[in-house]
Parts: C-alpha cells; structure tokens; sequence
C-alpha cells in the first residue's frame, strides 16, 4: 500500500480515497438497516450492539467472519439468548452465505463504477435487477476470509459483462475496506440469528435484558 500510494499523485489518492469513504458510507447505512430489522421485531438495537460489540471489533481487526465463528456463537447464546442450535447454524452460514459486505455491497459498488465506461446506464431498472440477481446467486459460498469480496467482485463484473481491471486498481485500499466489510458480514449472520430466534420465540429474555455481560471466552 505505501508503494501505491509513494508511486501515485494526489489526484489518484483522493480518488481511492473517496471510494473508501464511499464504502465506509454504503457499510454505515447497512447496519442501520439491520438495527431497523432490530427495532421493528422488538430487540433494542442500543442494547444488541452494545453486547455484540466485542465480536464486530473482532471482526473487524481480523478481517475473517470464519475466524469470528467460535466468539459469533459465544456471543449469541451468553450475551442475546439465543439458542446453541440457532447460533451455530446462523454463524456458520451467514460466514459463507448471504456476506452483506463482501458478496453484496462491493461486487454492486464495482459493477456501477464501471458500467458507465463501457456505454452502460447504471440506473436501468433491468439493469439494477439482474445485478442484484447475479449479486444474490454469486454470494453463496464466497469465502469467510480477508479478500473474499475480491473473488465475489471477479464472478459479479463478467457475469454482468463488465471489465475486471477496476477490481486490480482497487487492491491497494482493499484491507482497508475489507476489515469493515467483515464487520457487516459478521453483525449480519449475529442479526439473523436473533431475529430467527425472537420469531420463534425461543430467546431467553433473562439473558438479553441482563445488565451484566457474560465474559467471553474466545476474545
């Protein structure tokens, strides 16, 4: 990154710098979204995040929503009440399926950046369907590690009948974006399954409404 940015001109660094600020901006919007999913099941978004928030900084430095499985889980069952069998599943399927982050926001950041240098209208209705389409399919099985989005990016854009080169462009800030996108990714398999488990009413309140926070063995 240091050679990217010694061998660049400003112009150049305030540009990748804007994408960053873009992405951090996209990631910002899609957890509120999830503190609304929060709110409008009755789980209160203040507290849920305040006892998650070992496992979204986790997430964050390690840049690996596999590595964050172990705690993900602890997380869920000793801090939200939610069943083992729930946590287990949600963690370990939100790391590979349906990554808000890598597999959602970054492949349709990518593909809309690009479009209109090859002639296409990014606002097409179409458009924006089939790539939310191509977006959804191509995030199963992506991988629950540092620079998995590059990967789904480099399903997404020839799927779409894209360019790849702004993907290699972009590899000099992507730790930088990737350590948030994780964050997403793993607060969004914690979401699922505290929602999955306030639906079928098998949360144990006395846990979640629990002043004191359980002691996290995996931190």
């Amino acid at each position: 990154m240091t050679k990217v940015v010694a061998g660049s001109n400003l112009q150049d660094i305030i540009k990748l710098g804007g994408f960053v600020v873009a992405s951090y901006i996209a990631l910002g919007i899609m957890f509120v979204v999830h503190g609304l999913l929060l709110a409008i099941n009755g789980v209160s978004p203040l507290k849920y995040f305040r006892k998650v928030w070992p496992v979204i900084t986790f997430a964050f430095t390690s840049r690996s929503s596999a590595a964050s499985i172990p705690l993900n889980v602890e997380a869920q069952t000793r801090r939200l009440g939610v069943p083992e069998s729930i946590a287990s599943f949600s963690a370990s399927f939100g790391a590979t399926i349906g990554q808000n982050g890598c597999a959602g926001i970054y492949p349709a950041m990518l593909a809309v950046m690009v479009a209109p240098t090859v002639g296409i209208n990014p606002l097409d209705p179409m458009w924006i369907a089939t790539l939310v389409g191509i977006v959804t399919v191509s995030s199963a099985g992506v991988a629950g590690v540092g620079g998995g989005a590059t990967f789904a990016a480099l399903i997404v854009l020839p799927a779409m009948g894209l360019p790849v080169t702004l993907v290699a462009l972009l590899i000099s800030v992507e730790p930088l974006i990737d350590m948030g996108r994780t964050a997403l990714n793993v607060n969004g398999s914690m979401t699922a399954g505290t929602l999955t488990s306030q639906w079928l009413r098998q949360t144990d309140k006395s846990i979640f409404d629990s002043e004191e926070e359980a002691e996290l063995a995996h931190r």
